[in-house]
């Protein structure tokens, strides 16, 4: 009896489920219903991508005019009030020289807003170029150096570590009543400034970081109690340094080879 039970079901068909047709009038009706939506809304949007008839740009103007930006941006005003690409005006006018940020928005019905910021020239690079705060040389040939900024110079691949250096040694030199006029960053690795009241200090290739802190820790402040008296400063010892008085003759060029009796806590020479 088992046998011919499952025989049975065996012989039995498996049941087609058809979902029921929509009537063709129906899709047609939904069709024409998302034709007429879809085209509503490019008329609309035809209706309001009308011509920027006005632009209004808040910036400094102390370098870029007006009449800069908007030249800069003239391909993509004439693409309508919907169609103009922010993203790309934007880029555009970042792309000008001495502009640092701008912000472009959409003001209903057919004007757009623009604010932009100029950069802020914190350092020369070399003989003609700027860097900015950032240590980003946004300038390489310019027209006017304020004679005020320091002097920075460099390989050009390493402007950005040269800019580093400066703002870390000024921040900590500032307290000390110290600033830096000129870094130098030499073909071979050596460092060397030259501080506001003109003395010379020379770091050297080796344990850059080390040296440079421990003249900013000790060194600093006799140069700041001795100011007028100090011709350059020496950093260029595993051990100390040396302060070189005005009327000495200068120390060698190449960086100095120390004995063991030398340099243990720092030799002032006069």
């Amino acid at each position: 009896m088992a046998r011919k039970q499952a025989k049975k079901r065996k012989q039995k068909k498996a049941r087609k489920v058809t979902l029921p047709k929509l009537p063709v009038a129906k899709l047609l009706g939904v069709s024409a219903a998302a034709l007429v939506i879809l085209l509503s809304y490019e008329f609309s949007a035809k209706l309001l991508d009308r011509p920027i008839r006005a632009i209004t740009v808040e910036a400094p103007f102390q370098r870029v005019s007006a009449l800069q930006i908007e030249e800069a941006i003239s391909d993509e005003l004439g693409r309508g009030f919907l169609s103009a690409n922010l993203s790309v005006i934007q880029q555009h006018i970042v792309a000008l020289p001495w502009i640092d940020k701008a912000n472009v928005a959409r003001r209903w019905p057919d004007s757009l807003e623009i604010t932009a910021t100029e950069q802020i020239p914190a350092a020369c690079w070399g003989e003609s170029g700027l860097l900015n705060t950032r240590g980003e040389l946004f300038v390489t040939e310019a027209r006017h150096i304020p004679a005020e900024l320091p002097r920075l110079s460099g390989p050009p691949e390493r402007s950005g570590e040269v800019a580093l250096r400066y703002l870390d040694v000024r921040e900590n030199l500032i307290p000390a009543g110290l600033d830096v006029r000129r870094i130098h960053l030499d073909n071979r690795g050596a460092w060397d400034m030259t501080l506001s009241n003109g003395v010379h200090v020379r770091l050297g290739r080796r344990e850059v970081a080390e040296r440079t802190k421990l003249f900013l820790d000790v060194v600093a402040n006799i140069v700041s109690s001795r100011e007028g008296e100090i011709d350059f400063v020496d950093m260029r010892y595993s051990n100390g340094f040396t302060i070189g008085w005005n009327g000495d003759t200068p120390a060698p060029p190449e960086e100095p080879q120390e004995t063991e009796e030398e340099m243990v806590a720092g030799r002032i020479a006069e």
